[in-house]
C-alpha cells in the first residue's frame, strides 16, 4: 500500500494525517515495528473510518466509502478544473488524473488479509462488509450519504481506469469538488487564515410546497433565485415582516429547491461580519452560486457592524462577485434602530431635514434590490393554514372544533402567524398520538 499511495500525484494533497496516509505508513513499518504497536495503529484508523461513516451515514464497504469521500472532497488542479464543466478533452492534467485513478482502483480492491493474518486481527474484513444496525438520519445529511454510497458502488464496478476517470469527472461536473459538492448549507468557523466552512450535518429539509400561503412572496423569491442560479442578473434580498411568518423557512426551502442547480448557503452571524470580505474571497472563484444568509438582521443604535455589510453589498474597491448574493431576514424593514436625535437638524420652517446620520442608517435597507414583506396572516388565512397543516398531519377532527381550538391557542401564544399555527398542530398531534 505504501508504494501505491506514494505514486499519487494530484491526490497526494490529501492531508498528511489522513486515514489513507496513516495506513500507508503502517505498511511501510510492518517489518520494523512490533506487532502490538502496529495493531494499535490499525485500530486507531479503523475507529476513524467508523466515526466518518457514522457522521455521513455510510454502509456496506466502509473502506471504499472512505476512499470515494477522500477523492471527491480533495481540491486539486484536476478537481477544480472539472468542477461544473467536467474534464476537458486533451488536457494534460488528465494524464496525471488517470495515473492516480489507477492507484485508487488498486486501493478499492486492496487485499487486507495478509496484514490481518500477520497481526492476528480481522477488523478490515468487517469494514469491507459492514452492516449497520440502524442509521439515524437526524445525525447526518442524507443527500451526502446517498451521493457517496452511490458513487462508491459504481466505482467498485469499474472495469478500467478510463471508466473510473469518467465517473469521477462526471461527479465534479454535476456536483463540484470538495465539501461544497455534497452539502447545501454551511456555517463559518474561525477567522482570517483559519476561517473554515463547516457543513450543516442535518439541514432543514423543508420544501416550498410545505409552506402554506404567501404565494406572491414565494414567487418573487424564486424568480430572483432562479435568475441567480442561471447566471443572470439578480438582486440581494431582504425578507422582512412579523415574527413567525415563514421568512427563514422560505429561504431554506429555496436552497433545497435549487441545490441541484449549484446553489449553496453560507449562514453567518452579526459578530462575523468583519470576516465577510474574507468569506467572499474564498468563494468567488468556485463554480457555485452562493447565498450568504443572515437571519434576524437588525442593529441597535450603537452597533456599527452594519458598515461591514454595507461595504460588501455595494461598495469598496473590489466589485462583489457575480456568484454571491446576500439573503437576509428581519422583523424590521429599516434594519438599524433610528432615534429622534438622528433627526435633530431642522430647517427654518420646522420641516424635518434628514441628517447624514439617518441617511447612512437607512441606506443599508436600500441596498437590497428585492424587499419582500411577510405580514401576519389575517384570521381567515390563519384558519386556512391550520386546516392545511392538520390534513398533512393526519388529524381527523371536525373543522369547527379544530378552528375553535386554534383560536384559543393563538390567544395564549402571541397572535396569529404561520409559526403559531404549526405549533398548535404539533401540540395537537402529540395529544392525539397519546390517545
Amino acid at each position: 500500500m505504501y508504494r501505491i499511495v506514494s505514486s499519487l500525484i494530484l491526490y497526494s494533497s490529501i492531508p498528511g494525517d489522513s486515514i489513507l496516509k496513516e495506513m500507508a505508513s503502517i505498511y511501510r513499518d510492518l517489518n520494523t515495528e512490533d506487532k502490538a504497536s502496529l495493531t494499535e495503529r490499525c485500530y486507531k484508523e479503523v475507529k476513524r473510518i467508523l466515526d466518518l461513516s457514522t457522521d455521513y451515514g455510510f454502509d456496506r464497504n466502509l473502506w471504499q466509502n472512505y476512499l470515494t469521500f477522500a477523492i471527491i472532497t480533495d481540491l486539486n488542479s484536476f478537481s477544480l478544473t472539472a468542477e461544473g464543466n467536467g474534464a476537458a478533452e486533451g488536457g494534460s492534467v488528465n494524464t496525471f488524473a488517470l495515473n492516480d485513478f489507477h492507484q485508487f482502483r488498486e486501493l478499492f480492491h486492496y487485499d487486507f488479509k495478509p496484514l490481518e493474518e500477520q497481526l492476528g486481527i480481522n477488523c478490515f474484513s468487517i469494514l469491507t462488509d459492514y452492516h449497520a444496525i440502524a442509521k439515524h438520519e437526524e445525525l447526518y445529511d442524507r443527500t451526502v450519504s446517498e451521493i457517496v454510497c452511490s458513487l462508491s458502488f459504481k466505482l467498485d464496478q469499474c472495469k478500467s481506469d478510463e471508466e473510473f476517470f469518467q465517473l469521477i469527472s462526471g461527479h465534479y461536473k454535476n456536483y463540484g469538488a470538495g465539501m461544497f459538492g455534497m452539502n447545501r448549507a454551511f456555517r463559518i468557523k474561525g477567522t482570517g487564515d483559519s476561517l473554515a466552512f463547516i457543513p450543516v450535518s442535518n439541514p432543514d429539509s423543508i420544501k416550498l410546497s410545505d409552506l402554506v400561503g404567501y404565494e406572491r412572496q414565494k414567487e418573487t423569491l424564486c424568480a430572483n433565485t432562479e435568475a441567480f442560479v442561471k447566471g443572470n442578473k439578480a438582486n440581494n434580498v431582504l425578507l422582512y415582516g412579523d415574527a413567525g411568518t415563514g421568512k427563514s423557512s422560505s429561504i431554506k426551502a429555496v436552497v433545497n429547491e435549487y441545490f441541484d442547480q449549484g446553489l449553496r448557503m453560507i449562514e453567518i452571524y452579526k459578530d462575523q461580519f468583519s470576516d465577510l470580505s474574507n468569506v467572499i474571497a474564498r468563494l468567488k472563484k468556485r463554480n457555485y452560486r452562493f447565498m450568504i444568509y443572515i437571519d434576524d438582521l437588525s442593529f441597535e443604535e450603537n452597533e456599527v457592524e452594519y458598515k461591514f455589510l454595507k461595504a460588501v453589498i455595494e461598495g469598496g474597491v473590489e466589485k462583489r462577485p457575480d456568484n454571491i448574493l446576500i439573503y437576509a431576514t428581519s422583523n424590521r424593514r429599516h434594519l438599524i434602530k433610528e432615534t429622534w436625535k438622528d433627526r435633530n437638524d431642522m430647517e427654518f420652517d420646522g420641516d424635518v431635514h434628514r441628517s447624514e446620520t439617518m441617511e447612512e442608517k437607512l441606506s443599508l435597507s436600500s441596498r437590497f434590490g428585492v424587499m419582500i414583506s411577510y405580514p401576519n396572516p389575517k384570521r381567515q388565512e390563519y384558519h386556512d393554514i391550520v386546516v392545511q397543516l392538520a390534513k398533512r398531519a393526519g388529524i381527523d377532527m371536525d373543522e369547527k372544533e379544530l378552528l375553535l381550538k386554534a383560536d384559543q391557542w393563538e390567544i395564549r401564544h402571541g397572535g396569529v402567524s404561520g409559526r403559531c399555527a404549526q405549533q398548535f398542530i404539533t401540540d395537537l398531534s402529540g395529544r392525539v398520538s397519546l390517545g
